[in-house]
């Protein structure tokens, strides 16, 4: 069923709010199912009295499906219904197919959707297929997937919705415009996770925009924080084999490879590469400590501030922003298999309240 007219006028999503922002026709239909405005979470097992160093999460997990991916979807669908396009392909670690196919499900559209074969968190890949996505399993990993994604739009009429769609990076940028209205200027430091590289390219487009706008007389030093087995940037070189624990990131041919190095450059920052050893460390201490339940990759920006707070690469008085691109539900096995097991015991009040009572520190 096409999008109507009478349901874009009863959306309240992120096209309408940053309009002046996203290039889009006036005319067109936007597709939204009411992404973006989430939350900017103060974290205080991260943040320092002493130092006057304050450091908040921004929690992408509160969008739709889940994931940052709505932010930069609602555009790229938009445009591709605009175009007249009747269907809609990526490439995907797990959140782009999750957000591609509801998306393409709210406006009508056909959507295929191509995984790395046993590479995909379950719960993403449950998400594609509830939203009637074609998904496409491949015998390799992400890049394949991303090459073939390119020479099938080539020859067919059918829209790229990865990050290579510029449209994308449009959308998701609103996530810098957000913390801005909140915080009323920018952060000192920002840390993302790196994996396809369109998220810290999108955020220092966001950043610079709003800035030249005259929202912020400031712009932020801009981080990328990857998983050592899949560091491209560290490297300064693709990595052929990439493997992490975190999905979402397992990436070693990044897309927006130029664009993401620019911002580092441009904005005196650096990429840093986390084990994943520290990413689930950071991923407990957000769950246990600021009762934030967040997917592996989504922690690889807090493992990451983790480590230069250690190393005293934030100065006193300084505001630091994490971005948390994805919900912990997204990948529950990696929390069942990383976190303790249930505790079992007899079906009586003096076994239960033993059991209690000897948790109780």
């Amino acid at each position: 069923m096409w999008y109507s007219k009478l349901d874009r006028s009863l959306t309240n999503g992120l096209i309408r709010r940053y309009q002046q922002f996203i290039p889009l026709d006036v005319n067109a239909n936007i597709v939204s199912i009411n992404e973006g405005d989430t939350p900017l979470i103060r974290l205080r097992s991260l943040s320092s009295h002493k130092l006057n160093i304050t450091v908040y999460g921004k929690y992408e997990g509160s969008n739709p499906t889940g994931s940052f991916k709505d932010r930069g979807m609602t555009v790229a669908i938009s445009n591709a219904l605009a175009a007249g396009n009747r269907a809609i392909i990526c490439a995907s670690t797990g959140n782009t197919s999750a957000s591609a196919a509801a998306y393409a499900a709210r406006a009508g559209l056909v959507a295929f959707v191509l995984i790395p074969e046993g590479k995909i968190a379950v719960g993403k890949l449950a998400q594609a297929i509830a939203h009637g996505a074609h998904v496409i399993q491949i015998n390799g990993n992400f890049d394949d997937g991303m090459m073939l994604v390119k020479d099938l739009a080539k020859t067919e009429q059918i829209a790229i919705v990865n990050s290579v769609n510029k449209y994308r990076l449009h959308g998701q940028k609103t996530a810098a415009f957000e913390i801005i209205d909140v915080l009323h200027r920018s952060p000192d430091f920002h840390y993302l996770p790196v994996g396809n590289a369109g998220n810290i390219s999108a955020y220092w487009m966001g950043y610079q925009e709003y800035h030249l706008a005259g929202h912020s007389k400031n712009l932020p030093v801009m981080i990328g924080c990857q998983a050592s087995g899949a560091a491209p940037f560290v490297r300064g070189e693709i990595v052929l084999e990439p493997d992490t624990i975190a999905t979402a990131i397992r990436i070693g041919n990044p897309q927006s490879w130029d664009l993401a190095w620019e911002a580092s450059q441009n904005s005196q920052g650096w990429f840093l590469e986390c084990s994943d050893h520290e990413i689930l460390a950071a991923q407990k201490l957000l769950a246990e400590q600021e009762g934030i339940f967040c997917e592996p990759a989504s922690a690889a920006s807090v493992a990451g501030l983790v480590a230069d707070l250690a190393n005293n690469k934030i100065p006193p008085d300084s505001t630091v922003v994490c971005t948390l691109t994805g919900a912990g539900l997204k990948d529950p096995d990696s929390a069942l298999l990383n976190g303790p097991a249930p505790m079992s015991v007899s079906a009586d009040l003096e076994s239960v309240k033993r059991t209690i009572l000897d948790n109780i520190s």
